[in-house]
C-alpha cells in the first residue's frame, strides 16, 4: 500500500454483486482502472456509507499513495484532501485540536512558503455526517411531543365526559364499599389499556409508513437507511404508551373518585358539576394553544420554503443537465494537445446531438454542487509573502458555451469565445462581487490578476452576475463569495495532462430522459469505453439544496394538520357534551321565548370564547418558542405577524365549525320533550 507497490483495491458490495455476481473468487482477481490493473483484496459491505457534503458513494477504494498525480508531492498543492482519524480513548476534540495546532505551527516554521498561516480543523465525523439536520430533528421532536400532549389532553377530556356519565355507577360502587384508591386504579387501568392499544396500533402504522415516508424525501435526512424498528423503539413505544395512558387517565380518575356518592345517586347521573366543566374547558384551551403553536411553526416553515423558491440562484436551472464522463484509458498516454482535441471533439459531437442547445465542460466548481478555489493577487501589487496574504476566489473552469447553458447575465465586457484557446492571451471573467470587492469604484475590464499556482497573469475581459455557490440561503453569509471563470483550453499543460474525465453540463430541449438517452448514444458512438455517470438536472440540484427545510415543513405540516384535527375534535366533543347536559336549560329558554338564533349564538359563543382564550395563550407561547426556530427560517421573522394572524384566524374558523354542529342540534331541542324528560 505504499508508493511504487503493486496496485491493489477494495470494491463495494454493490459493484461486487452487479459486475461479479457476488463471486467469492473475486479476491486476487484483477480489475482495470484507467488502463491500470488493480488486484482486488477485499469487498466493503453495503452497510458502510460515508456520506459527507463533499463525498458521494464510491465503488472503488485504492491506497492513497497509488494515486498517479504529480502534484501529490508538492506541499503547496491544493488537492482537496480530507483526513480521517480515530482519537485515543479519553482524548477530547479540544485536546486533539490543541495537538494539531502544535503540528501546524511546526509545519509553518519548517515550510514558511507553503504552510505559514495554514491551520487544521477537527470536526467529529458524526456531526459532519448529520450536518445541519440536527436543528430540524429537534424541532420535529418538539412537534411530536406537542402532538402527544394534545392527544393526551383530548382523550382526557373525552374520558372525563365519559366518567361524568358513569357517576351513578361509581356512586353505587362506593356505596358497596369500593375505596377511592380502588376507583382510581380501575380508571387508570382502563386508560393504560387504551394507551397500550394505541401504542400497538401506532407501531403497526409506523412499520407500514416509515419506509414510504423516507422514500418521499431520500436526500433530506442523513443516514436515513438506518431508520427502522428495533428493540429500542419497542421499549420506547411501550414506555410512552404506559406514560400516556397514566397521563390522560389521571385527571378523570381523580375527579371521579372525589364525587359525593349520595349526591350522585340523587342526581341520577344526568347532570354534571361545574368542576367537570371547568376542567374540560381547561383542556379545550390547552388544545387550542398547543395546536396554534404547531400551526405557526408549520406556517413559518412554509413561508421560508416559499421565500427560498423565489430566490434567484444567479442562473437558469430549467432544462439543464449535468453529468460526469470518463475518457477511454488510452487518454492516460495522450499529450495535453491531444487531450484538448478530445474534449473539443466531445463538445462538437454532443452539441450536434438532437435536443442539445448548448454544452460546456466544467473542470472547476459547479453552483450548489461542489466547489474549487484559486489563490491570487492583483497584478501591479507586491506579491504576498505567503498564502496567508493572498486572496481566495471560487473558480469555474469552463468552455465558451457555459454562459449559454447557465444563462448567467453579462454585466460588462464579454464572455469567452472559441478563440480564447491555449495559443491566445490568458483571460478571465469575474463576477460582480469580485469586481466590488477588489476593484471598488473602478472598471475592472483590462485589469489583471495573478494565479498563485502558476503565477500566470490573466486579463479580465468580462463581468457576470454572481451565482449562488453555497446555497440559496447561505451564500450571502459566506466569507468566500468572489468568483472567477477560466477557459478550459487555457489551463496549463500539466493540469490538462492529469485529466481523465470531466463534468459536462448542457441545455436541452424536450424531456430530460430523451436528451440523456441521446447523449449516451453519442458517447457510445465516440467510444464504448467512455462512461457517463452521476447524471442530474440543475433543477434537482436547486431542489436538493432545500431538501432539509422541505422535509421539516412536510413533517411539521403533517403534525400541525393532526393537531388541528385533534383540536377540532376536542372542542366538538366538549361542546356536544355540554349541549347534552344543558338540554333542560335550553328547553326552558326556548319555552320562555328564546329564538333558535339566540340558542345558536349562545352555544357558538361558548366555544368561541374557549377558542379565543386558547389562541391568546398559544400566540404568547409561540412568540417565545418560535425564536428557537430562527436559525431554520429564511426571509421571515420568527414572530412574523402575517403568519401569526393567518394561523389564528384558521384555528378560530375550525373551532367555530366544530361548534356549529352541536349548536345546530341545540336549536332543534323540543321544549316540551326537554321539560317532560326532566
Amino acid at each position: 500500500e505504499q508508493a511504487g507497490a503493486a496496485p491493489v483495491a477494495l470494491i463495494s458490495e454493490g459493484l461486487w454483486r452487479r459486475k461479479f455476481d457476488a463471486s467469492p473468487q473475486i479476491l486476487g482477481q484483477s480489475i482495470t482502472l484507467d488502463g491500470r490493473d488493480y488486484t482486488v483484496v477485499g469487498v466493503i459491505p453495503a452497510s458502510f456509507r460515508l456520506r459527507l457534503s463533499s463525498f458521494r458513494e464510491r465503488d472503488i477504494y485504492a491506497p492513497f499513495h497509488q494515486w498517479n498525480n504529480p502534484l501529490l508531492m508538492h506541499r503547496d498543492a491544493g488537492l482537496g484532501i480530507h483526513g480521517f482519524g480515530r482519537l485515543h480513548p479519553g482524548v477530547t476534540i479540544a485536546q486533539a485540536t490543541a495537538d494539531m495546532n502544535q503540528v501546524t505551527s511546526s509545519l509553518a516554521a519548517a515550510y514558511p512558503d507553503a504552510d505559514k498561516g495554514i491551520g487544521a480543523s477537527i470536526v467529529p465525523l458524526k456531526e459532519q455526517m448529520i450536518g445541519e439536520v440536527r436543528p430540524f430533528l429537534l424541532v420535529l421532536l418538539a412537534a411530536v411531543g406537542f402532538v402527544l400532549l394534545l392527544a393526551c389532553v383530548n382523550v382526557a377530556s373525552l374520558l372525563l365526559a365519559r366518567s361524568s356519565a358513569r357517576r351513578r355507577e361509581f356512586a353505587v360502587r362506593a356505596a358497596l364499599g369500593a375505596t377511592r384508591r380502588r376507583l382510581i386504579f380501575q380508571l387508570l387501568t382502563e386508560s393504560i389499556l387504551l394507551g397500550l392499544a394505541a401504542g400497538a396500533l401506532g407501531l403497526l402504522l409506523a412499520l407500514l409508513g416509515t419506509r414510504a415516508a423516507l422514500g418521499l424525501l431520500p436526500t433530506a435526512l442523513p443516514r436515513a437507511w438506518e431508520v427502522g424498528m428495533d428493540f429500542r423503539v419497542l421499549v420506547f413505544t411501550a414506555a410512552i404508551s404506559l406514560l400516556s395512558g397514566a397521563l390522560f387517565g389521571l385527571v378523570p380518575a381523580l375527579r371521579t373518585s372525589q364525587a359525593d356518592p349520595q349526591s350522585a345517586l340523587k342526581e341520577g347521573g344526568r347532570t354534571t358539576s361545574g368542576g367537570h366543566n371547568r376542567v374540560q374547558n381547561t383542556f379545550v384551551v390547552t388544545e387550542m394553544a398547543v395546536a396554534l403553536v404547531l400551526l405557526i411553526g408549520a406556517g413559518l416553515m412554509l413561508r421560508t420554503l416559499a421565500r427560498l423558491s423565489m430566490v434567484d440562484p444567479g442562473f437558469d436551472p430549467h432544462n439543464v443537465l449535468a453529468f460526469g464522463i470518463t475518457l477511454p484509458p488510452s487518454i492516460n498516454h495522450a499529450t495535453p494537445d491531444q487531450i484538448r482535441a478530445t474534449y473539443r471533439e466531445l463538445n462538437r459531437q454532443f452539441a450536434a446531438t438532437p435536443g442539445v442547445e448548448a454544452i460546456s465542460q466544467v473542470w472547476g466548481a459547479l453552483p450548489l454542487s461542489y466547489d474549487d478555489e484559486q489563490l491570487f493577487w492583483i497584478d501591479g501589487q507586491p506579491k504576498p509573502a505567503n498564502e496567508n496574504g493572498m486572496s481566495w476566489a471560487v473558480d469555474y473552469i469552463v468552455d465558451p458555451g457555459y454562459r449559454n447553458v447557465m444563462r448567467i447575465p453579462l454585466r460588462s465586457g464579454r464572455f469567452f469565445t472559441p478563440q480564447d484557446d491555449e495559443h491566445a492571451p490568458l483571460v478571465t471573467v469575474i463576477d460582480d462581487v469580485f469586481a466590488r470587492q477588489y476593484f471598488p469604484g473602478q472598471n475592472p475590464i483590462g485589469k489583471r490578476i495573478v494565479l498563485k499556482n502558476t503565477e500566470r497573469k490573466l486579463e479580465i475581459v468580462g463581468v457576470v452576475n454572481h451565482v449562488k455557490q453555497w446555497g440559496l440561503d447561505l451564500d450571502d453569509t459566506n466569507s468566500l463569495r468572489a468568483q472567477l471563470y477560466i477557459p478550459c483550453m487555457q489551463m496549463p499543460d500539466d493540469f490538462v495532462a492529469m485529466s481523465t474525465g470531466s463534468q459536462v453540463i448542457l441545455r436541452y430541449r424536450g424531456s430530460m430522459s430523451a436528451a440523456l438517452g441521446a447523449i449516451r448514444g453519442t458517447s457510445r458512438n465516440i467510444s464504448n469505453q467512455q462512461v457517463i455517470y452521476n447524471d442530474m438536472t440543475m433543477e434537482s440540484v436547486v431542489a436538493d439544496s432545500m431538501a432539509s427545510r422541505r422535509f421539516a415543513m412536510t413533517i411539521l405540516g403533517a403534525f400541525a394538520a393532526l393537531a388541528l384535527l385533534l383540536a377540532g375534535v376536542g372542542i366538538y366533543g366538549v361542546i356536544a357534551y355540554v349541549v347534552g347536559q344543558r338540554t333542560h336549560e335550553i328547553g326552558i329558554r326556548m319555552a320562555l321565548g328564546a329564538q333558535r338564533r339566540n340558542v345558536l349564538g349562545l352555544v357558538l359563543w361558548q366555544g368561541a370564547r374557549l377558542a379565543l382564550i386558547g389562541v391568546a395563550i398559544g400566540i404568547a407561547g409561540a412568540a417565545a418558542l418560535t425564536r428557537l426556530m430562527s436559525g431554520l427560517l429564511y426571509g421571515v421573522s420568527a414572530t412574523d405577524p402575517i403568519t401569526f394572524a393567518a394561523v389564528a384566524l384558521v384555528l378560530i374558523i375550525v373551532a367555530l365549525a366544530a361548534c356549529y354542529f352541536p349548536a345546530r342540534r341545540a336549536t332543534r331541542v323540543d321544549p316540551v320533550s326537554a321539560l317532560r324528560y326532566e
